[in-house]
């Protein structure tokens, strides 16, 4: 999650670049994450060179086709080779010759150079323009290239962004003006235009046109004389282009045992304080805490984020590789092995942990996420108790159709009764079992085991490391794609894939009757949250985030400091991130106000100074009371 430091650097860097496009996909909140402008398919495939470069081992099949194909997500219908090949001058056979030899170095060289000669190009399209609206097009599609070097060369010299800036500025005020049905025209000046791009394409020329690139550990566009001056440049991690860590839409419902029981999480404030951490990045190490990612990035309200996609980390939406290079260079297994993430509903019931059942406790399971995975520091036991709460209070989706022993009720549909009769039936070619031998339906339709199925291929004669759990059935109707690494992308094709490897000899029928079973079984009364004019998406984040505060009238009093920031530094930057999604706008001020209190109960315990700790939290408290009204 960002930190209200951060939002105030992500803004004054926005200014700074003035018409520039700048990307946010790395500097996102949990709730309000910005979507960030369209990339040019060059500019694209540059900033996806840089981060794929960075993973080890390279994937040298995902950098080629980011050459070759739109980024995930594109608005262009072509790659940036062929787009090149269709509107450039600009010479690529470098680049393609770095990408066959798989050459990291010369890849980096010849993809800094194409971007920074195709910058040159459109400033001198600029300049030869005939007309102002053609200049502006040009200068346009300049600015965009730019935006593949913007942010680095910011974070690394500050002065000449500044000054790039100001010229990028200069350049299309000067263009001039063809007015309207020709009055009020407005003569272009070339002499400004010439010493503007003057000073862009002299700093391309010294910084990302040199003949050679000093050695990088690590590829960045870091420019040319600043690397080679041995000044250390700290670089906000980022998301390359085709990146989605945003929830789903619509939202998954959450559905809390002790909420179903009619009890405040309020007068709960372990299980609040573990559902704050489950939302905050504070726990994670970098670059998952620069990028706002958290448990519930991945795992939407309790369930699974079906949109999440990483270049590099998912084969598809919804998947993750969390032992690669890119999250724990250290925790790095070398292996392309991203899974399908899965759900956390029911998940006291569902042990043991992790897709092959290797952590029989979910306390350890949940402190491997943290500090293996995802490079967090040492979780305290207060947080770890938290966490595991607030996760053992995640409940399965009500399910009218279901009785709790796994019975189909009356409301079941025919073709699903059929399909249950099918699912209990014993199959020769499976040893004699049924589906609900392993799907065992009075136990949640788990058995807590581990079984090879032969839905992973063996990584080497002999291995014995395709056994994965159990996943159980509740709830599974919104959990698609299927099995660990989401390759059957219905519960239909699940049933054929089953019928076809095990040689059942299922009738078409009996297919659809099983697949009708399953939808039924993994089927919901309300699987989404509703919304309306005044139950809004800022109105449940609102009430969330108070919640999670409420916890600091148990911490305060405990004068528990490390706690208490990690609350802090959460909940403020979330509720100012927040604000600007609400639909009342008159009480944004508000919501400003009570993350100011917020972040000045963390200044104030920072520098212990309990009692003005104390009178800023009292004043959150009465502000969220004043205004709990008119927050929607």
């Amino acid at each position: 999650m960002k930190t209200l430091s951060r939002l105030r650097k992500t803004y004054l860097f926005c200014l700074t670049l003035i018409l520039v496009p700048v990307a946010l996909a790395g500097q996102m909140a949990h709730a309000t994450a910005a979507k960030e402008a369209p990339w040019l398919p060059e500019a694209a495939a540059y900033r996806l060179t840089l981060f794929l470069g960075n993973l080890v081992p390279v994937p040298w099949d995902e950098m080629a086709k980011a050459w070759d194909e739109p980024y995930r997500g594109s608005q262009f219908g072509t790659g940036a080779l062929e787009r090149l090949a269709d509107k450039s001058a600009v010479d690529a056979a470098a680049l393609e010759n770095a990408l066959a030899a798989k050459d990291r170095d010369a890849v980096f060289a010849a993809a800094t150079r194409l971007i920074a000669a195709r910058i040159d190009e459109e400033l001198n399209r600029a300049l030869a323009a005939d007309s102002p609206a053609t200049a502006q097009a040009a200068i346009t599609e300049g600015q965009e290239l730019y935006r593949a070097f913007a942010d680095h060369l910011q974070a690394a010299d500050p002065e000449a962004a500044l000054m790039i800036g100001r010229a990028w500025l200069e350049l299309s005020s000067a263009t001039g003006s063809s007015g309207v049905l020709g009055a009020g025209t407005i003569d272009s000046d070339r002499d400004t235009m010439s010493a503007a791009r003057a000073v862009i394409s002299n700093y391309l020329a010294a910084n990302y046109l040199v003949d050679a690139f000093a050695p990088r550990t690590k590829l960045t566009a870091i420019p040319e004389t600043v690397l080679r001056s041995g000044r250390t440049v700290a670089l906000t991690p980022a998301l390359p282009p085709g990146s989605d860590i945003f929830d789903q839409d619509p939202l998954p419902r959450l559905v809390l045992k002790f909420e179903e029981q009619g009890i405040d999480e309020k007068d709960l404030p372990l299980i609040a304080y573990g559902d704050m951490l489950f939302d905050s990045a504070e726990i994670f190490g970098s670059p998952a805490s620069d990028l706002g990612i958290a448990c519930s990035t991945c795992h939407n309200r309790s369930d699974i984020n079906n949109r999440l996609f990483i270049p590099g980390a998912s084969h598809q939406p919804g998947a993750i590789d969390v032992d690669g290079a890119f999250f724990n260079p250290i925790f790095n297994d070398r292996r392309d092995d991203p899974l399908d993430v899965p759900s956390l509903r029911g998940l006291r019931f569902t042990g043991p942990y992790g897709r092959d059942g290797r952590f029989a406790s979910l306390r350890d399971f949940t402190r491997n996420v943290i500090v293996n995975e995802f490079g967090g520091a040492e979780p305290t036991p207060f947080m770890l108790d938290a966490l595991v709460a607030y996760m053992q209070e995640f409940d399965f989706l009500p399910n009218s159709m279901l009785t709790a022993q796994g019975e189909l009720t009356d409301l079941a549909p025919e073709a699903a009764r059929r399909g249950e009769e099918i699912f209990n039936r014993p199959f020769a070619q499976m040893d004699g079992q049924s589906c609900a031998s392993c799907h065992i339906p009075s136990a949640n339709f788990l058995d807590r085991k581990a079984h090879d199925i032969g839905s992973a291929d063996p990584a080497y004669d002999g291995a014995r490391a395709g056994a994965f759990d159990t996943p159980t059935l509740l709830s599974i109707a919104y959990n698609a794609p299927y099995f660990h690494d989401g390759s059957l992308p219905t519960l239909a094709s699940v049933v054929d894939w089953f019928d076809s490897t095990r040689g059942l000899g299922l009738s078409e029928a009996e297919r659809a009757d099983l697949t009708a079973y399953l939808e039924t079984v993994g089927a919901a009364d309300e699987p989404y949250e509703a919304f309306d004019d005044r139950k809004t998406p800022f109105r449940l984040a609102f009430d969330e985030l108070t919640t999670f505060a409420s916890t600091l009238d148990t911490l305060l009093p405990a004068r528990d400091s490390h706690h208490i920031l990690v609350l802090t530094d959460t909940v403020a930057a979330d509720l100012a991130a927040d604000a600007s999604t609400m639909s009342n706008l008159a009480e944004r001020p508000g919501i400003y106000r009570m993350a100011e209190l917020l972040e000045a109960v963390g200044e104030a315990v920072r520098a212990d100074d309990w009692e003005a700790a104390d009178v800023h939290w009292a004043d959150f408290k009465a502000t969220a009371t004043e205004i709990d009204e008119r927050v929607y």
